[in-house]
């Protein structure tokens, strides 16, 4: 009894061990397709990314600016400043007459859209020529409506550097023409974590703008040739 139980031990020991050399190879092959997947999203891009003073002959339906964090009063953070200073700089160049600014207002309490809106208004800036994507909750939705909703066929994205590959990407997956200004002037503390965060993102929107499901919210169309104020919450 006391062999048995050693040489039935040794066996399940024996498997463990394969099902555990066998995880790892299947982890280190995800993590091999997801690096090759962010490369090739970078090297399909790079060259349609622009800093601003290389951006006077770019010309577009609209100038879309991706949003991201604002700070507890409501006011956007450094790196959504740098983004808006970054497009309605563009905007003033003429690389066209049209912001959409694309981000989270799905609660009542956090409101990305209307801070980067009031933020292009207090810089001069007209807000009929600022549209806001209220429903921009990925790079990806952000996108996806910006053809579907708001009628874009050619769009320049702000973001930074490292994010706006992606957002090239999804916007060409979409069926749009598009090129990008990238909006950093400073290194971020914790750019390493932006850049891991990035790579996984890249292979997950090149999955979904394969598969291209639908956003979380779509509606009647608003075209970006239009007026601004169409896009107004009135609460």
């Amino acid at each position: 009894m006391i062999l048995k139980a050693i040489y039935k031990g040794k066996r399940i020991l024996k498997w463990c061990k394969k099902l555990v050399i066998w995880t790892m190879l299947l982890g280190l092959i995800s993590s091999l397709c997801v690096v090759a997947l962010s490369e090739g999203i970078q090297a399909s891009t790079e060259d349609s990314v622009y800093a601003i003073d290389e951006a006077n002959e770019l010309k577009a339906d609209c100038i879309l600016v991706l949003g991201c964090g604002i700070r507890q009063d409501g006011t956007p953070g450094t790196m959504l400043t740098e983004r808006l200073d970054t497009g309605i700089a563009a905007y003033f160049m003429g690389v066209s007459d049209r912001l959409l600014m694309s981000g989270d207002h799905g609660r009542e309490n956090y409101d990305e859209v209307n801070a980067m809106k009031n933020y292009a208004m207090s810089k001069g800036v007209p807000s009929e020529h600022i549209f806001m994507d209220h429903a921009g909750f990925s790079t990806y939705e952000s996108m996806y409506r910006a053809k579907d909703i708001f009628k874009c066929e050619k769009v320049v994205v702000v973001t930074q550097e490292y994010h706006l590959y992606r957002g090239i990407y999804n916007a060409r997956a979409m069926g749009m023409e598009a090129t990008g200004i990238k909006a950093q002037r400073i290194i971020y503390r914790d750019q390493w974590f932006y850049d891991l965060r990035e790579t996984v993102a890249r292979a997950k929107d090149f999955v979904f703008c394969t598969v291209k499901p639908k956003p979380t919210y779509l509606g009647e169309p608003i075209p970006i040739l239009g007026d601004g104020n169409a896009t107004n919450d009135y609460t």
